[in-house]
């Protein structure tokens, strides 16, 4: 089974951003760098991305075979939003924007 377990969210202001996110959710960051800041709630992670050129955030959805979903995806009528990247030794993250204009991303942790 395929589950969200995280959510990305723009913020060109990241400082601000981030003291609103610590405030209402009540943690601090457990990353916290100039690239990304990283909550975790339970089960959940969220996000902040300075570097997001999307409008509004993505879901990302942990799967077993990044590929095999992206594939999946597009024959489905999604396009190509973002290719398969490693982000962190082996983390590999990609996204699709299906027909009515949202992202949909996908995380594969390393095996």
């Amino acid at each position: 089974m395929n589950i969200i377990t995280l959510i990305v969210y723009p913020a060109k202001e990241l400082e601000s951003t981030k003291q609103i996110f610590s405030n209402f959710l009540g943690v601090e960051p457990y990353v916290d760098g100039p690239y990304y800041v990283g909550y975790k709630v339970g089960d959940m992670e969220v996000g902040l991305d300075p570097n997001a050129q999307n409008a509004g955030p993505i879901i990302y959805i942990d799967v077993t075979d990044i590929k095999a979903s992206l594939q999946e995806m597009i024959a489905a009528g999604a396009t190509l939003q973002q290719d398969i990247r490693d982000v962190a030794q082996g983390l590999l993250i990609a996204s699709v924007k299906d027909k009515n204009g949202n992202i949909l991303g996908f995380r594969q942790f390393p095996k």
